[in-house]
């Protein structure tokens, strides 16, 4: 198992543009601050992955070779900007398909787990839906709310104190905000480490 810590990202309103079952390539778009972030995160030594629910597969709105197209045109878009993801692991399941994918059930980050070899308890979790706060919080990740995508009104819903709102370790503005928080706690957790070992 490797100690590098890994950030599980959404794809959808946090790295690129929500489009609503988005299944042309060439309507991918960076959001902004999306590949700077992904970009602070590598040189702080953290591995990437995307963690994607693609329920327009199991609704027939498209297959399986559209969305990996969409996906290509991302990691193309990301590697300009000197960003390399480790893996996509994504769900084609609707949401009565009973499968254990589905975020924020576990099944992608588990599998993401078995074959990058990470720690989970050292790693995070960064979207813009409660099924991403709650996919971290499942397996025991640390959690950040974006406000990009659909964060925007989850984060009024937290702050509000809104009953049954999702509860991330951190609302950030967007990736570059969620890369800063993250790097700061790895580097906060490594110190820990560090004086408990000395003392």
């Amino acid at each position: 198992m490797t100690m590098r810590p890994y950030v599980l990202l959404d794809r959808d309103g946090t790295i690129i543009v929500d489009k609503h079952y988005l299944s042309d390539p060439d309507g991918v778009e960076l959001l902004p601050g999306a590949a700077e972030g992904m970009r602070v995160l590598l040189e702080a030594g953290c591995g990437l992955a995307v963690l994607t629910n693609q329920s327009g597969i199991g609704r027939g709105y498209y297959d399986e070779a559209a969305m990996h197209a969409v996906n290509e045109r991302m990691l193309e878009l990301l590697r300009e900007r000197g960003v390399e993801v480790d893996g996509v692991f994504f769900c084609p399941h609707g949401p009565e398909d009973g499968c254990d994918c589905r975020k924020p059930l576990p099944g992608l980050a588990e599998r993401a787990r078995a074959e990058l070899g990470f720690d989970s308890a050292a790693s995070f979790v960064v979207g813009d839906k409660p099924c991403d706060v709650d996919l971290g919080r499942a397996v025991g990740a640390g959690t950040v709310l974006v406000r990009t995508g659909k964060g925007a009104k989850h984060a009024v819903a937290i702050a509000a104190g809104a009953v049954g709102a999702c509860r991330p370790d951190h609302v950030a503005d967007d990736l570059r905000d969620a890369a800063a928080f993250i790097v700061a706690a790895v580097a906060s957790r490594s110190a820990s480490r560090s004086t408990g070992r000395d003392g």
